[in-house]
């Protein structure tokens, strides 16, 4: 079976993980989680582990630990924030996460990318341009900018849903 590796970065749709999790299990993936250190905070990380039988990792391993997860055929970055889209883009791997979307990009794994930024975020010149980016490099960034968040001092609109259904349907036209 396809190996799935689902990286959480730093925001509240890292939540929500157990039900994609679960989806992408039904459709035939065996799914890892990786997560941000800012993406640990968001996310049940117990839950997700006895959901499928592998550690959430979240830092490097030491030389002579060993490699407790198999390796990925294809990635998902939801939530993607405007540091990991960034940091991606300029080939940084500071992160696990980082770390395994670089080699993954770099091996031509399929890697879709669903960015969270606030309007302000979304605006910058440097994210829209690490948008273009990475769709050249033939990432599948799905990104509605109608769909963007109010600013985060804004309480009296409520973000927009977080988009797992097309995120789930993206997932699933990836070739196996």
């Amino acid at each position: 079976m396809p190996v799935l590796y689902v990286v959480a970065c730093g925001g509240r749709p890292a939540a929500d993980l157990p039900d994609f999790v679960a989806s992408a299990q039904q459709d035939g993936w065996v799914v890892c989680v990786v997560a941000t250190p800012d993406g640990l905070k968001f996310l049940d990380a117990g839950v997700l582990e006895a959901q499928t039988g592998y550690p959430v990792r979240s830092r490097y391993k030491e030389p002579d630990e060993p490699d407790v997860l198999p390796p990925a055929d294809a990635f998902v970055v939801a939530p993607a924030t405007f540091n990991t889209v960034n940091k991606l883009v300029a080939g940084i791997s500071d992160t696990l996460a980082l770390g395994l979307l670089n080699e993954g990009i770099g091996l031509g794994r399929p890697v879709i990318v669903v960015p969270t930024p606030n309007v302000g975020l979304s605006n910058h010149p440097a994210f829209k341009t690490s948008l273009r980016t990475l769709r050249g490099w033939g990432v599948m960034v799905l990104f509605d900018p109608a769909s963007v968040p109010p600013l985060d001092s804004d309480t009296t609109t409520p973000p927009p849903p977080f988009p797992w259904p097309a995120t789930l349907d993206a997932l699933r036209a990836l070739p196996r």
